[in-house]
C-alpha cells in the first residue's frame, strides 16, 4: 500500500520578529500542525532553498520540529519576512521577493508526492511568482480525485490577483478565507453588497465548494458547506502573538476530517488548537495532551 502524504505547499521561510528570528510560512506551519494529530511521519512541508545558511537553520529547524520535508535547491536566496507587532500582537508583514519558495520546482520527487497525497494545503503567496504558481497547478492536477485540496488564500500585501484567485478556487474543494479576504473578493469578484453569510454560500455554490471555512478574528468563526453552517464563538485568551494562529487552525480542521470527525467536531477543535496557539509566542508550539485528546 502506497504511503499517503498530507501537505503544505509553498513558502518556508523566517519570520523575522522582535524577539529574533522564528520559522515560519503557511505551508510548513500547516504541516506541522497537522502532524500533531496524524502523525509527523505522515506530513511534509515542500517548498524551496538557496544554497545560504539561512537554508540549513530552516533544515536544522525543521529536524527540531519533527517535520519532512521536500526542499530542492535554487539559485536564489532562502526566504524571510520582517514582522512587525502591534500593541494586541497582530502582525504586519514585509515579504521580501524572488527568494527561494518564488522558484519551487515540479520535479519527479515532488510529483510522487502529489499522485500520493491524501491532503494538500497551498496559499495564494506562493503563487505570485509563475515558477511555483505552475508547480503548484501542476501538482493539484496530479492528486487523486478523493485529495482533500484546501486553497488558504492568505492575501499579503500586493502579491496576488484575480486570475490566480480564481483559478485556485476552481483548483480546490475546501476554501478557507478570513473576513477581510471575504471584503476584497467580494469588491473583486462584483458582489460587494451582500452580507458575509451570503457571500459564502454564494462562493460555495459557485466554485461547487464541498466547504468553506472563514474565520473572523475576535468575532468568532464558521464553516459552510452544502446545506449546513457551524458557527463557533472565539475564545478570550491572553495573547502572545497571532503569528501562524490561522495555520494551526486549518492543520488541525484538517487532519479531525481526515480522522473522520464531523465537520463540526473539526471546528471545535481548530477553535481551540488557535486559540491555543495565539497564546504561545512563534507559529509551531507543541500543543497540550488535552488538545490532542479531542
Amino acid at each position: 500500500m502506497e504511503k499517503r502524504y498530507v501537505v503544505g505547499l509553498g513558502e518556508v521561510l523566517w519570520d523575522v520578529l522582535p524577539e529574533g528570528k522564528k520559522l515560519g510560512g503557511a505551508p510548513a506551519n500547516f504541516a506541522y500542525h497537522a502532524g500533531q494529530f496524524l502523525g509527523s511521519d505522515n506530513t511534509i512541508a515542500i517548498s524551496a532553498l538557496g544554497d545560504d545558511k539561512l537554508a540549513e537553520e530552516t533544515l536544522e529547524a525543521l529536524r527540531e520540529h519533527n517535520l519532512n520535508d521536500l526542499l530542492p535547491r535554487v539559485p536564489y536566496p532562502t526566504g524571510t519576512v520582517q514582522v512587525q507587532l502591534d500593541e494586541q500582537g497582530v502582525p504586519t508583514y514585509d515579504i521580501k521577493e524572488n527568494v527561494a519558495w518564488d522558484n519551487i520546482p515540479f520535479d519527479d520527487d515532488i510529483r510522487h508526492i502529489a499522485e500520493n497525497c491524501r491532503a494538500v494545503c497551498f496559499g495564494s503567496l506562493a503563487q505570485r511568482n509563475v515558477v511555483s504558481r505552475t508547480t503548484i497547478q501542476k501538482f493539484l492536477d496530479a492528486t487523486p480525485d478523493d485529495c482533500l485540496k484546501i486553497f488558504d488564500i492568505n492575501l499579503r500585501q500586493q502579491f496576488y490577483t484575480k486570475e490566480v484567485l480564481k483559478e485556485s478556487m476552481q483548483r480546490c474543494n475546501i476554501l478557507k478565507i478570513n473576513d477581510e479576504e471575504l471584503v476584497l473578493i467580494g469588491r473583486m469578484f462584483g458582489y460587494p453588497g451582500l452580507d458575509i453569510e451570503n457571500k459564502c454560500w454564494l462562493i460555495l455554490g459557485k466554485y461547487n465548494l464541498d466547504m468553506l471555512v472563514l474565520t473572523c478574528g475576535t468575532n468568532g468563526s464558521y464553516v459552510f458547506r452544502p446545506g449546513e453552517m457551524s458557527y463557533q464563538a472565539t475564545p478570550h485568551v491572553e495573547v502572545a502573538d497571532t503569528v501562524g494562529a490561522g495555520d494551526s487552525f486549518t492543520g488541525s480542521f484538517c487532519a479531525a476530517i481526515l480522522n473522520g470527525k464531523s465537520m463540526v467536531e473539526a471546528h471545535k477543535l481548530a477553535v481551540a488548537v488557535s486559540a491555543y496557539v495565539c497564546t504561545q509566542n512563534g507559529a509551531m508550539p507543541a500543543l497540550t495532551p488535552e488538545l490532542l485528546s479531542m
